[in-house]
């Protein structure tokens, strides 16, 4: 039997096949028990590496500078004032992160460098521009406060958002283990290389169906035919039917077509997402869903029953598991973009 390969995504160039097991780690989803979706509902694998590289050249500048290395080609210290900045442009990318998460991008991979990031967030905590309201197991969150949010734009280092929270409500309430898992999600997806193109809790509406949802994750990574790419992160809190609901609101969306025309004219109808949302699109961008927050197996299983769930869905959507991500394994197409049934099945809005 083969599989569709998905170097590519959905929407662009015809795919190639594979054999089973071929160009695939032994220990990947293949073998779980969401692999059983591959033949009932036509999961197709994807290449976790190859997603991640789409649409940028080798050549492309990071987001945040490499850590600074010496003559001799060895890791060099990192300045305090470096670590600092670096520090303030991930928070106010990822929103909340820990001091783990943050050394991770911040400092040589090789080492440990949790201390200089311990010191550099108590020495920007007595500078009123970052704080932390909770923890994730032993590691505390911390995240911007909004003298930090105006200190990035003032530093022309992020553009303003002025609607953004700065997640410590949220931090506070008890939802910080979600705002911990998207930013592992985002380090797995590319790292450092991509940080700074990528904004959390996107909201998307529609205001004449009452349509609105944020998007955990968007990513500012073009491929061919679309300017972002979508995530969502399930940590394991909702109910398989609210994820199911989640991830069908996309359709719902993608879906919306608006009348445009000037009074008098034929006139005609388009995607409202095209016309006020992703305006350089040719196509809805991919969705990503990434499960977290409990044992493999179980995830394995909800991935499995995703698909289920969501076959025949309009939009293109790939689905995967944290831990399957971090390690570099694949990604399962469990949607493919189809505008054509999607403009039959959501029909044309009546012109003036």
């Amino acid at each position: 039997m083969t599989y569709t390969s998905s170097a590519r995504q959905p929407e662009q160039e015809p795919r190639s096949t594979w054999s089973r097991g071929a160009e695939r780690p032994s220990d990947g989803p293949e073998g779980s028990a969401a692999s059983s979706a591959v033949n009932e509902f036509n999961v197709v694998p994807i290449t976790a590496a190859d997603t991640a590289r789409q649409g940028v050249s080798r050549e492309a500048d990071t987001s945040l500078p490499s850590p600074g290395e010496s003559a001799q080609g060895k890791g060099s210290t990192p300045t305090a004032a470096k670590v600092r900045a670096d520090a303030l442009r991930m928070l106010g990318c990822v929103r909340i992160a820990t001091v783990r998460q943050m050394a991770q991008v911040i400092t040589a991979e090789e080492s440990d460098g949790r201390s200089y990031v311990r010191r550099a967030m108590k020495e920007l905590a007595e500078l009123g521009l970052a704080e932390t309201n909770g923890k994730d197991g032993k590691d505390q969150i911390w995240n911007l406060t909004v003298a930090g949010q105006k200190a990035l734009a003032e530093g022309n280092e992020l553009p303003l958002r002025p609607k953004a929270g700065t997640g410590a409500k949220a931090v506070r309430a008890g939802f910080g283990a979600h705002g911990v898992a998207v930013t592992d999600m985002i380090l797995a997806y590319g790292g450092r290389r991509y940080l700074t193109d990528w904004q959390v809790e996107v909201n998307h509406a529609i205001r004449e169906t009452s349509l609105s949802f944020n998007a955990d994750a968007v990513l500012a990574l073009p491929t061919k035919t679309s300017e972002v790419r979508i995530f969502e992160l399930d940590n394991g809190s909702m109910s398989q039917a609210r994820l199911t609901k989640e991830v069908w609101d996309y359709e719902r969306y993608a879906g919306h077509r608006i009348w445009e025309g000037a009074r008098g004219t034929i006139g005609g109808t388009f995607p409202f997402w095209q016309r006020h949302r992703y305006t350089r699109s040719e196509r809805f961008p991919t969705l990503y869903v990434v499960l977290a927050g409990k044992e493999e197996h179980l995830l394995d299983n909800r991935l499995k029953a995703l698909a289920k769930d969501v076959h025949g869905i309009t939009v293109a959507v790939l689905a995967t598991t944290l831990p399957a991500l971090q390690r570099g394994e694949s990604w399962y197409e469990i949607g493919m973009d189809s505008p054509d049934k999607r403009r039959r099945r959501y029909p044309a809005p009546v012109g003036r």
